[in-house]
């Protein structure tokens, strides 16, 4: 789909895309905050084997936010969604310990929205 600049008319924004998956967590990272409300918690989250890409929080849902990158098409992705769903809800306590190390606020158990 194109895209436009809106103005006196539309201007035609050229498309550029990214060579690695990298770069796009690399762009939506730094702007994690105007992009998505979402709190930036951690990059390359590692927990039990497994590496999660971008972790963040909502703090208007009061729920951790688990963001994996894909540059082409992946068919797995439902199975590591639900990877990624029962690692947070088996290590909580990894989950509060990563935010409260990061963020300038205490985060409690009982203060996630874990369903």
């Amino acid at each position: 789909m194109p895209l436009y600049k809106i103005g006196q008319r539309l201007d035609f924004i050229k498309e550029l895309s990214f060579k690695f998956e990298k770069d796009i967590q690399t762009l939506v990272e730094k702007n994690l905050k105007s992009l998505l409300q979402l709190d930036f918690i951690r990059s390359e989250f590692s927990l039990n084997n497994f590496r999660i890409d971008t972790l963040a929080f909502d703090r208007e849902t009061k729920a951790f936010v688990i963001i994996e990158y894909k540059r082409d098409k992946n068919f797995s992705v439902i199975d590591q969604g639900y990877a990624y769903l029962s690692l947070m809800l088996n290590n909580k306590a990894d989950f509060i310990l990563e935010f409260n190390e990061t963020q300038q606020t205490i985060l409690k158990r009982t203060d996630v929205d874990w369903s």
